[in-house]
């Protein structure tokens, strides 16, 4: 075969490390798909700028039709970012018959069904491998490896930033405030850490994995999404006390023919694997009917992680070429989509509450519960002396979503009860 020509878009962090491996790997690459695999133009905002990587000038540009017109290109990479504008470049280069592999998790939560639907209909391959989890195959574990399977359940670590923020409070006892701050020091932060503190990054990839594992189309709105912006010292501390570990968990769960997908802070019991990933690392547990219970875990960011997933998209890209299979590979969704209502999703809860320090109080909100059918697993009652207050912390057993909400709106108009301190979800290793 001739080289295979490439189009990229983008050169920043990510880019620059798609630019390394193509190089340094070509040996590998040319065993794998049986030809030589070049770099012809490259999409930057400023061809003078000064690179982390060394490329010839002469194939950096500023004008994306020279790459997404150009026929003699085969493939375009995408790992600019941005949504609308990228979106209208990616729908033109499919037109124009090329393949496309990209990185963008925003473009694929909110235009991933109209992109694969184009995609087959020119014939063209439209991958997306690194979009999820950087370096960790987990799209291609769902669709490849357990196809045979029909999956269940997802619960995934799928933001480093808010685990590296989660790991460093609860090891040295610091504060959300301080250790963001860190974060933003040493890159696992961005300046403005929104999208990724109050769970939106995290729910963009739980709307892309729920798709592909349920077969249903989900969209983002369909995710309920809380972050950890609120998650104190004194939440993780009382968690250790009960035998918790505080993560930011995408939550996918499929019971009959209805799921549920929702993104929040969460408390896991000690002896489940995701407990024990630490730091940026990310992490997606998989139980599928067949297999029983997997566990995909790596990088899930970082230049050369993100940037092998990529290639490795980029080398079923060419084979599908040489096999002339191209534009097969999009699977539309088999069910229709059918989310549960709030009665039908089931958890425990970790509450934290300030009350009045006196007799009844605790048989006044044990009543509450009761009523609703809720009991107990663990309660911790303290005096906070100063404030002539106690702090009541309770996990309950299994509760609907509904008579939960229920449960908290009567205790917030309880006399006694000063404050619902917080609030979080708990999930113990079996099911």
């Amino acid at each position: 075969m001739e080289a295979i020509s490439i189009g990229l878009l983008g050169l920043g962090t990510v880019g620059s490390g798609v630019v390394q491996i193509i190089k340094n790997h070509q040996d590998k690459l040319i065993h794998q798909v049986g030809c030589p695999v070049v770099i012809k133009k490259i999409l930057v905002q400023d061809v003078h700028k000064s690179r982390p990587v060394y490329v010839d000038p002469t194939i950096l540009t500023s004008n994306p039709e020279e790459i997404i017109l150009d026929q003699d290109i085969d493939v375009v990479i995408e790992v600019m970012g941005g949504v609308q504008e990228t979106k209208d470049y990616l729908l033109t280069a499919l037109r124009q018959g090329k393949h496309v592999v990209t990185a963008n998790k925003d473009l694929m939560a909110l235009h991933g069904s109209e992109l694969l639907t184009v995609a087959s209909e020119y014939g063209c391959d439209l991958y997306y491998e690194a979009s999820v989890a950087g370096g960790i195959p987990i799209l291609r574990g769902l669709v490849d490896g357990l196809a045979s399977d029909r999956i269940t359940q997802m619960m995934g670590i799928v933001n480093g930033t808010t685990n590296y923020i989660l790991t460093k409070m609860s090891d040295e006892g610091r504060s959300y405030e301080e250790v963001l701050k860190e974060a933003q020091v040493l890159g696992f932060a961005e300046a403005d850490p929104t999208s990724d503190v109050e769970g939106l990054d995290a729910a963009r990839k739980m709307t892309i994995l729920a798709t592909l594992g349920f077969s249903m189309h989900i969209d983002l709105d369909d995710v309920k999404v809380s972050g950890i912006s609120s998650v104190t010292e004194e939440d993780l501390s009382y968690g250790k006390q009960l035998g918790y570990t505080m993560k930011l968990i995408g939550f996918a769960h499929r019971e009959g023919e209805k799921v549920e997908v929702s993104v929040a802070p969460t408390f896991l019991s000690n002896n489940h694997p995701l407990a024990s990933v630490q730091n940026e690392y990310n992490a997606v547990y998989v139980y599928g009917e067949a297999v029983g219970e997997t566990m995909f875990y790596g990088p899930g960011a970082g230049s050369l992680p993100t940037a092998t997933s990529i290639v490795s998209d980029l080398v079923g890209v060419i084979k599908n070429l040489r096999l002339g299979v191209n534009g097969r590979s999009a699977v539309t969704p088999q069910y229709p989509k059918m989310l549960k209502e709030n009665e039908e999703k089931f958890s425990k809860y970790f509450l934290r509450i300030h009350v009045q320090d006196e007799v009844g109080v605790f048989a006044d909100i044990t009543s509450i519960f009761a009523k609703y059918g809720v009991s107990f697993e663990k309660i911790l009652q303290l005096p906070i002396k100063k404030h002539e207050t106690s702090e009541i912390v309770l996990v309950t057993h299994k509760a609907s979503l509904t008579n939960y909400d229920k449960i908290l709106l009567e205790l917030n108009d309880l006399h006694a009860v000063k404050e619902i301190k917080s609030a979080y979800r708990v999930v113990r290793k079996s099911l």
